[in-house]
């Protein structure tokens, strides 16, 4: 069965707890995410909540993504990292047809007086993978990641 891992890593010149308010702030996403351009769901969002994303292609092209949240960790320590998690599990008809699963992490560590590093990841599996378009999903996390980090370093210039 194929499987994918599409992903984006970098880092951040902000304290962690920043850039998971900008992570958590759904309702924010418009402002500043290219990839993920509007974010329905509770406010705030927790585990077993709904969640529809709004998702931007490159070309312009957008589309609706039902997914649930699986998952959130704010943040805690872990010896002397600090880390935080958001995931949530696609829900989409090939999902519930069991043609593509994904699961997507946003993850966050910082070790004292260092940067914060952002890291997501899909996991993908299912039979229909190459049809989901990791590359292209690759692209647009490379998209919200550079874009996360711009707008969690300014937050952070303007509070400090």
């Amino acid at each position: 069965m194929p499987e994918a891992r599409p992903g984006a890593t970098v880092e951040i010149a902000a304290p962690l707890e920043q850039v998971w308010a900008v992570i958590m702030d759904l309702d924010a996403y418009g402002e500043w995410n290219p990839f993920l351009f509007r974010a329905e769901c509770q406010s705030p969002p927790k585990p077993g909540d709904p969640i529809v994303l709004h998702v931007r292609w490159p070309n312009g092209r957008t589309t609706r993504s039902p997914e649930r949240i699986s998952g959130i960790e704010a943040p805690y320590a872990d010896g002397d990292t600090t880390r935080a998690t958001l995931a949530y599990v696609y829900e989409g008809l090939p999902a519930r047809l069991g043609l593509v699963r994904g699961t997507r992490f946003q993850r966050l560590s910082q070790v004292p007086g260092g940067p914060t590093v952002y890291d997501t990841v899909e996991e993908f599996s299912g039979p229909l993978v190459p049809l989901a378009g990791p590359a292209r999903v690759a692209d647009g996390f490379r998209r919200h990641a550079e874009a996360l980090k711009a707008r969690a370093e300014q937050l952070a210039s303007e509070s400090g």
